[in-house]
């Protein structure tokens, strides 16, 4: 990776440019079995697509503050990307009511209403469903998405030292933020094609950076898994021997 890369986004075209094809995030629900995975270029593009949505649908500038209410999930990471290819902060588990727009899964919706500003849903269905009934006062992420550019491009220099995330009631520089991810990188021994299996949840910058940023930072990938509870000890060996995960969280 590059060693001048200062915020996500950044780590996030080195990826794209040194491997294109491999692995980035592979996601596991074991309540459903569903079973996803993302290549850098996949993920890449459902990034794009997002901030394309984040900057020009919802009207999002840097410094905006979104509260994103989801799980551990794939197109969780898409949404901490998005938001630092935009410049917007990402509150995850944050106050809706205080913030400036709300991203939120279907179990959290009632609480979303608090928001102010623009509200989007995600029915974190299998392969990115919508929802069956929209829900009322917001926008659905499946229905939104898949019509925005496959490219973005800021409208304004996303500051690397500018506020980026808010996680266990801890506000982190984008730069802060990458260079704690490189740091616990270094803690657990990750290097390229490191692939790290976690089953921690988003809520805690713990979970972030096992489940994407140290990952991201070096070049490796990362098995998410959601409701682990329902995987035995057998199904947790298998897994791991079948993913090739050579770390576990």
């Amino acid at each position: 990776m590059n060693a001048n890369d200062r915020t996500p986004a950044d780590l996030l075209r080195s990826a794209l440019a040194a491997d294109p094809g491999r692995p980035l995030v592979t996601f596991y629900d074991d309540a459903t079995g569903e079973r996803v995975e993302l290549s850098v270029a996949t993920f890449a593009n459902w990034v794009a697509k997002t901030a394309n949505l984040l900057q020009g649908d919802l009207g999002a500038e840097p410094g905006d503050r979104l509260a994103l209410l989801l799980p551990a999930h794939w197109q969780s990471a898409v949404w901490l990307l998005a938001c630092a290819s935009v410049g917007v902060v990402a509150e995850v588990d944050g106050d809706p009511g205080g913030a400036d727009l709300v991203v939120s899964g279907p179990d959290t919706l009632d609480r979303a209403l608090a928001c102010g500003g623009e509200r989007v849903a995600l029915a974190l269905r299998p392969l990115g469903g919508r929802f069956p009934q929209p829900p009322a006062g917001f926008a659905d992420y499946a229905v939104e998405v898949p019509g925005q550019g496959d490219r973005f491009a800021p409208f304004a220099p996303v500051d690397p030292e500018g506020p980026g995330l808010v996680v266990g009631g801890e506000e982190l520089s984008y730069a802060a933020l990458v260079a704690r991810a490189r740091e616990d990188a270094a803690k657990l021994g990750l290097g390229e094609g490191s692939r790290v299996l976690t089953r921690l949840g988003y809520d805690t910058w713990e979970g972030l950076s096992a489940g994407l940023f140290a990952a991201l930072a070096t070049g490796g990938s990362v098995v998410l898994c959601r409701n682990p509870e329902q995987l035995s000890a057998d199904g947790l060996a298998q897994r791991t021997e079948s993913e090739r995960v050579t770390h576990t969280v």
